[in-house]
């Protein structure tokens, strides 16, 4: 069973408000002059970025954050185009994948959140589930993979029928 990855605990609005900074700044800048120029925490600026790497909308050569062409891709896309391609992205991590696989062997294809969060603490010991649980969630929601019924406190695998959920 390959190793899952924890997700940097950032939501996909500043995912792409960082990549759309870097695309008004020429596509690149350093990462410490981004850090400075956001009146961010440079820790916090760390964490967008690596989450907007892992899904291939920036590299990081040296000490630089770079767009991607597929992050200008992203970008230029229209909402819906956005979506689907930040999910395809989502899929190609371990953690989507594994917690896919869990949902398809699940009855209608949905697990209690309960069961979801005890997976990641015994996956991720060393990260907060609970905060790890609602960084996939979102992510998940976002680029329409997963889903989550408060009502039943039901995870389940999107269903491309229903109706989309509340963003």
């Amino acid at each position: 069973m390959p190793a899952i990855e924890p997700l940097p605990s950032t939501g996909i609005s500043k995912i792409l408000g960082m990549c759309e900074i870097l695309d008004d700044k020429g596509g690149r800048e350093e990462l410490f002059e981004l850090a400075r120029d956001l009146h961010m925490p440079f820790s916090e600026v760390l964490l967008v970025i690596k989450a907007a790497e892992m899904l291939a909308l920036i590299d990081t050569p040296g000490h630089q954050a770079q767009l991607t062409a597929f992050g200008k891709k992203v970008l230029d896309a229209a909402i819906k185009e956005k979506k689907a391609l930040l999910g395809e992205q989502m899929l190609k991590l371990n953690i989507f994948q594994h917690v896919v696989k869990l949902l398809l062997g699940a009855d209608r294809r949905e697990l209690p959140a309960e069961l979801i969060l005890e997976e990641l603490a015994l996956r991720l010991p060393h990260e907060q589930p609970r905060q790890m649980f609602t960084t996939l969630l979102n992510w998940g929601r976002y680029g329409d993979v997963f889903g989550y019924s408060r009502d039943t406190d039901l995870f389940f695998l999107h269903r491309p029928d229903a109706p989309p959920a509340a963003e």
